[in-house]
């Protein structure tokens, strides 16, 4: 009697939304800190993640953007070039070319991504055919991470018509929670003042101090050193307090006209 083939080991596959073209702080995603662009820190604190079995870089088609994929191709990632608008095309499509199962979403403006958190969204998904987990509004700006499975993805690349769900690759789900199963990664403690995603030019100072400060003697410094460090210099963690949390989402609402709905609790 043959062997019964072998179970389908899901292909869990990290895809990083990077492009040059920010608004608010053109060129962020490779900034320098210690002589190095933020976006290979992102790279490689991604490479201690235990349940991702690969991580690609989706940047766009724009000549602006060559830049962005030689830093991944120098870091030995995966490159896929797609859409400058549709970040959902751009997301699905390099979903497809790397025959994921599961797909974590993740923003180059986030160099200083928690392994550990990446690795409790995708232990949370299940095996729900149209799952999304997404980290809650508890955790760090900046330790933003989703998971979801390649159905969910592909129903909401189908489906999405708003501009703001083109650009915003999990908007539709939020909008549409009925056809999803949905749940959301509490933290243990309230760390949303805590503000280390790079959107405007104060927090790269505030990331860059980080780096920095803490790198040197622990690349693999985690949130806890990082709360010390802002708790001892209050003045750095101070320097970008003011800026609102999602401010982009706000932005791409507006521009669909729904100001007036308060925004999803986007990670």
């Amino acid at each position: 009697m043959a062997d019964s083939p072998a179970p389908h080991a899901p292909q869990r596959i990290g895809i990083i939304q990077a492009r040059m073209g920010s608004t608010r702080l053109p060129g962020k995603v490779l900034l320098p800190v210690m002589g190095r662009p933020l976006l290979s820190y992102l790279l490689e604190r991604l490479g201690r993640c235990r349940r991702l079995d690969a991580v690609v870089v989706a940047t766009t088609t724009s000549p602006a953007d060559d830049a962005v994929a030689e830093v991944a191709a120098a870091s030995g990632v995966p490159v896929f070039r797609g859409s400058e608008e549709d970040v959902l095309d751009r997301y699905y499509q390099a979903a497809q070319r790397l025959k994921a199962d599961i797909v974590v979403r993740l923003t180059a403006d986030c160099p200083l991504i928690e392994p550990a958190v990446c690795d409790r969204v995708i232990g949370m998904l299940g095996d729900t055919a149209l799952g999304y987990v997404r980290t809650g509004p508890r955790f760090a700006e900046g330790l933003d991470c989703e998971a979801l499975t390649m159905d969910a993805l592909e129903v909401a690349w189908r489906q999405a018509g708003l501009q703001s769900e083109r650009e915003h690759v999990t908007l539709y789900i939020d909008n549409h929670p009925e056809l999803f199963t949905v749940r959301t990664l509490d933290n243990d403690r309230d760390d949303s003042l805590i503000r280390i995603t790079v959107d405007e030019p104060q927090d790269f100072e505030v990331v860059s101090t980080l780096l920095a400060k803490l790198y040197p003697a622990n690349p693999a410094f985690g949130i806890e050193d990082i709360r010390e460090f802002l708790a001892a210099n209050p003045g750095i963690a101070a320097l970008n307090s003011h800026v609102i949390r999602n401010e982009g989402l706000l932005i791409s609402l507006r521009q669909d006209g729904l100001a007036a709905r308060k925004p999803p609790d986007k990670p």
